[in-house]
């Protein structure tokens, strides 16, 4: 006889608005807050259930998961007639490292302390020269002229392993240092970051969820049901939204960004609102797992 489950699952054809993204992305986002906490592997049957709940369809998912697989993000194994997901070891490298800059805490105490990337690399390595820009962008560092990338964090361990993957060691220096002008140090910084319009994609986000936030923070604060489906639905798409922002942003300290930064208030509601979700969130998916006896 089947067990009742802990708490009633609502449709899952439930109306959901699906953001315009790669079902691969979205796959990411499932094994680094569910899977990669657990047992790091899940099977097939339990991923295109909890994509369903999303509202992906088992073709995009099924279509996605070869193409991870392929491309060794991903890899999977066999029991009779199921497969088993699981990350390789690149998979899971990229999903640590993004996951260390999305949920990087807020940058107080700078020493004041500028730490710059110079390089200058011959045309035959045009394609190092673009992967390394992207990593300086990806790691928050801003352009300050060609070949010269400024950021107020130290990223040394980062940077030498990017450059020993790229091999271009010889063509890149390395420097630290203080600003001493002549001109105004806030305006390099609109010159190495468009502030403007990060601030623009977190008051964006603001503008989504501020006022579901505070009404579930209600219902919450009153003991009344919050269902775990619902949650696990919400915080699901809360984070995917929210993640690409910290990889633009470049958590500049306090002192260098404008008054009453709209940044910080962005953070404080996506911190609280995942958390806010989360036991709910967690028991839905451990239930997912559970109820058909494919936890592996």
């Amino acid at each position: 006889m089947e067990t009742k489950p802990p708490f009633p699952l609502t449709d899952t054809n439930a109306d959901t608005e699906i953001p315009p993204v790669r079902t691969q992305f979205l796959i990411f986002t499932l094994f680094g807050d569910y899977v990669m906490d657990r047992s790091g592997e899940i099977w097939t049957s339990d991923l295109l259930y909890l994509m369903n709940v999303l509202g992906v369809s088992e073709r995009a998912v099924r279509s996605a998961l070869s193409r991870m697989t392929r491309n060794k993000w991903l890899t999977s194994s066999k029991d009779g007639r199921r497969s088993l997901y699981s990350l390789t070891e690149r998979g899971r490298t990229l999903l640590e490292k993004g996951g260390r800059r999305i949920f990087e805490p807020v940058f107080t105490d700078w020493d004041g302390q500028w730490h710059l990337v110079l390089y200058s690399l011959p045309e035959k390595k045009r394609s190092e020269r673009h992967q390394l820009r992207t990593q300086l962008t990806w790691l928050g560092f801003g352009r300050l002229t060609a070949g010269c990338w400024i950021s107020p964090h130290n990223r040394i361990d980062e940077l030498s392993n990017i450059l020993a993957e790229l091999d271009i060691e010889p063509h890149v220096q390395l420097f630290s240092g203080q600003y001493f002008g002549p001109g105004a140090v806030e305006e390099m910084v609109r010159q190495c970051w468009n502030l403007t319009e990060l601030e623009k994609q977190y008051q964006s986000f603001l503008s989504r969820y501020e006022e579901e936030y505070s009404d579930c923070q209600e219902r919450h604060s009153q003991n009344q049901y919050l269902d775990p489906q619902f949650c696990f639905i919400r915080r699901f798409w809360l984070t995917h939204e929210f993640q690409s922002i910290p990889l633009i942003d470049p958590n500049l300290p306090p002192s260098l960004l404008p008054p009453d930064w709209i940044g910080f208030t962005a953070h404080e509601l996506f911190d609280n609102y995942r958390a806010l979700l989360g036991t709910y969130a967690n028991a839905f998916v451990s239930y997912v797992l559970a109820k058909y006896g494919f936890t592996g």
